[in-house]
């Protein structure tokens, strides 16, 4: 007997590719709308057919075709990084939804084969257009050409990717929140000299106190 959610049921059929092709942010996401009836379990091109089959099966629904207004069913690609164009500005590495691509600001950046998905999310900011996608399965396609283990690995490095960037930003939310409230204390403790320095005090104190405010609203609710 299992305790997982329809939607859990679901994620475990999906590819993991997280490519957004399907019409939402990730894989997880996509994976509730089928379970809530607000998405087709047709719109997943890097599953192709044979992820129809496979969720046509756990929902006890025929099995149809691909909408291929999200893309059309093609042999799994990777992406290659010409190094004599790239100029490392690291919108690539932002992009990737499970850390395949690395390198650093100003230099080079590389891909990492196993890594990869085939999402293709990395071209579009690319200001060089110095990425290509290189297919690497032949005609296979859809689970032909990605298996269950290389699904699981691409969640589980998705999964770690989310979780790195949610810890990245709280700890650069808190920085900022105590560099505000350091300079509160700084502008508070200053004398004002005139009601003109007493005035810009007084907006200056009350600019700061509402940024913390917005910083410790977005705390309780992260």
């Amino acid at each position: 007997m299992t305790n997982k959610s329809l939607a859990d049921l679901i994620e475990d059929l999906l590819p993991q590719t997280q490519c957004t092709k399907c019409g939402y942010p990730a894989c997880r996401p996509y994976a509730e709308a089928i379970a809530s009836g607000e998405a087709a379990y047709n719109q997943c091109p890097p599953g192709g057919q044979q992820g129809i089959v496979r969720l046509a099966g756990l929902l006890k629904q025929p099995v149809i075709a691909l909408n291929t207004e999200h893309g059309i069913e093609h042999p799994r690609a990777v992406a290659v990084i010409d190094e004599a164009l790239c100029i490392g500005c690291t919108l690539c590495i932002q992009a990737c939804p499970v850390d395949a691509i690395i390198g650093a600001p100003k230099q080079m950046h590389a891909v990492i084969n196993d890594k990869c998905t085939g999402c293709d999310l990395c071209i579009p900011p690319c200001p060089v257009d110095c990425i290509t996608m290189v297919p690497v399965t032949g005609i296979k396609t859809g689970w032909d050409a990605w298996t269950q283990r290389q699904a699981d690995a691409a969640r589980a490095q998705h999964d770690f990717r989310t979780a790195r960037l949610q810890t990245e930003k709280k700890e650069n939310e808190a920085r900022l929140l105590a560099k505000a409230q350091e300079k509160l204390r700084a502008i508070q403790d200053e004398i004002a000299a005139s009601p003109e320095a007493y005035t810009e005090q007084a907006r200056k104190t009350a600019i700061i106190n509402a940024a913390i405010a917005r910083a410790q609203a977005n705390k309780v609710k992260s």
